[in-house]
């Protein structure tokens, strides 16, 4: 009995047609257009008087006021992330009472508008005249004016940072979920502490969740600063308003202010894609594993 050993036919390779788009030639067009149009009417329009944006973008009240900016944003932010962790952690209590406590503040703070909040802070002193410190039901020990206590600028922090800890606990309770039990089980098993669980095992592990969310907050944060002018605060939006109210140069003020908003936000953007990149080393497939997988895919 004899076998045949099956002859293989090549055929000629079928010319690869290329998918055309040409729609997303006529978005080109048209995006260009109108960025053309943009680029000519800020070129052209003498009203915008880039002479005082430029004159006034470095002036030592714009400056000031770009200090205080980045003074309320670092200081809330990191009151936002301390206080927002403990609350997480206290979410995932098995602690009734920490639990809802947790659970009443995040609600109080992320149901009532921001703006309510840093007048609330503000306007302190007119329910509370004192604050003081003593014994509960008993003597006083020691006692502050409210108003030389919660000044325009502690307001302004107070407001903006505990606002901040009621998103940040959820960013960070939600961190902390993406870490697989098994984790904790472990770390009980080698008879950890619950602090010290949280501490060396699952914070640092929910931080590649946590941080690129942070980052967004940070920026978001950076913007709502502009709203402690309705306190006094001079920051930089309200620098720029000051100005204005005096030279009646609106538009060329408010472009200087949104120069420098936006140049801190593409700092930020550029600092928040490097944490990214970062944290995500060693769980997203390098370049030449993905090659890999779709060479073997094809096989």
């Amino acid at each position: 009995m004899s076998t045949e050993t099956p002859v293989l036919e090549h055929h000629a390779e079928e010319p690869i047609v290329r998918l055309r788009h040409p729609w997303r030639w006529v978005a080109v067009a048209v995006i260009a257009v109108y960025a053309a149009v943009a680029v000519q009417f800020l070129a052209t329009n003498e009203a915008l008087r880039w002479d005082l944006v430029f004159g006034y973008l470095f002036e030592a009240s714009i400056l000031n006021g770009l200090l205080t900016t980045l003074k309320i944003t670092v200081i809330a932010m990191l009151v936002g992330v301390a206080l927002g962790t403990v609350l997480a952690v206290m979410r995932q209590s098995e602690n009734p009472v920490l639990r809802w406590s947790a659970a009443g503040y995040v609600w109080l703070f992320r149901g009532t508008p921001i703006l309510v909040q840093l007048f609330f802070w503000f306007f302190l002193a007119s329910v509370l005249p004192q604050i003081s410190l003593g014994v509960p039901f008993g003597p006083e020990l020691v006692s502050w004016d409210t108003n030389a206590v919660i000044t325009p600028f502690v307001a302004a922090v107070l407001g903006l940072g505990l606002n901040e800890a009621a998103y940040m606990a959820e960013i960070v309770r939600a961190g902390i979920g993406g870490v697989d039990k098994g984790q904790t089980e472990a770390a009980e098993a080698l008879g950890m502490s619950p602090v010290t669980t949280y501490r060396r095992v699952i914070l640092p592990q929910a931080s590649r969740l946590i941080i690129p969310p942070t980052a967004n907050e940070t920026i978001t944060m950076l913007k709502q600063t502009s709203l402690v002018l309705v306190i006094g605060v001079v920051d930089l939006t309200t620098a720029a308003q000051l100005i204005y109210g005096h030279n009646f140069q609106q538009i060329p003020l408010l472009m200087v202010a949104s120069i420098w908003y936006l140049s801190l936000t593409t700092v930020l953007t550029i600092v928040q894609g490097r944490l990214e990149k970062r944290m995500n080393r060693g769980h997203a497939p390098s370049g030449k594993t993905r090659k890999a997988r779709v060479r073997g895919a094809e096989l």
